[in-house]
């Protein structure tokens, strides 16, 4: 039984269900600038920061826009959909359990802080304190380690100290190169990634993080 003292979660895919959403985003926003969506995007991009996801349109899909007018064109697809982010229940309700018993909590995204505000606003989560840290406020995105090393900065835990919930291998490898316990929840289509703990479903990560606490 591993004692925390703290859980990071991702956010888009973890705590909401945000994927599809960024996904018709990423779509309709290629179209509007006369570009086929590539058949293999959903694997290319799922838990992969809006920079890298740009540099590998420009690089592979001739995608011409600056980086600044691609952000603003997706982000205004995103957020026309937005009331269809929805949050995902069981994992509220292990957020809400691990609260209780007051262990920290952070919110750890590679998207940026306007999509993360947002969706945040669908869970209801935020209150005073509450922390979060998005693609803006690191030098380097998920893979590296950074951004969860940051959040455990902010919490004033260590890094052994911190179980990172993640849903893909992209955010399960910064939490592996961050030295924390890493947990790889498996959604359709995701693969398991060497030293993660792959689960099916949030009820495991109760029994493995919260019961004994």
């Amino acid at each position: 039984m591993m004692t925390i003292k703290a859980l990071l979660w991702d956010l888009d895919g973890t705590l909401v269900d945000s994927e599809p959403v960024h996904e018709r985003a990423l779509v309709a926003a290629l179209q509007e600038v006369g570009l086929d969506p590539p058949e293999d995007m959903h694997a290319r991009v799922i838990g992969k920061s809006a920079d890298a996801v740009y540099q590998w349109l420009c690089t592979c899909h001739a995608l011409t826009l600056s980086m600044a007018d691609w952000g603003a064109l997706k982000l205004h697809h995103y957020m026309a959909d937005i009331d269809a982010v929805a949050p995902v229940t069981e994992a509220l309700r292990l957020w809400n359990a691990a609260a209780a018993l007051g262990v920290k909590q952070a919110v750890v995204s590679n998207s940026d802080r306007l999509i993360v505000n947002a969706n945040l606003d669908r869970t209801r989560l935020t209150k005073p304190g509450f922390i979060s840290v998005t693609r803006n406020d690191v030098h380097l995105g998920k893979p590296n380690a950074e951004p969860y090393l940051r959040a455990a900065s902010l919490l004033d835990v260590e890094p052994a100290e911190c179980a990172v919930i993640e849903d893909s291998v992209t955010g399960a490898s910064a939490g592996l190169a961050a030295g924390m316990k890493t947990y790889l929840i498996q959604t359709q289509g995701s693969r398991e990634l060497n030293g993660t703990v792959a689960l099916e479903q949030y009820s495991e990560l109760y029994h493995l993080l919260l019961k004994d606490q």
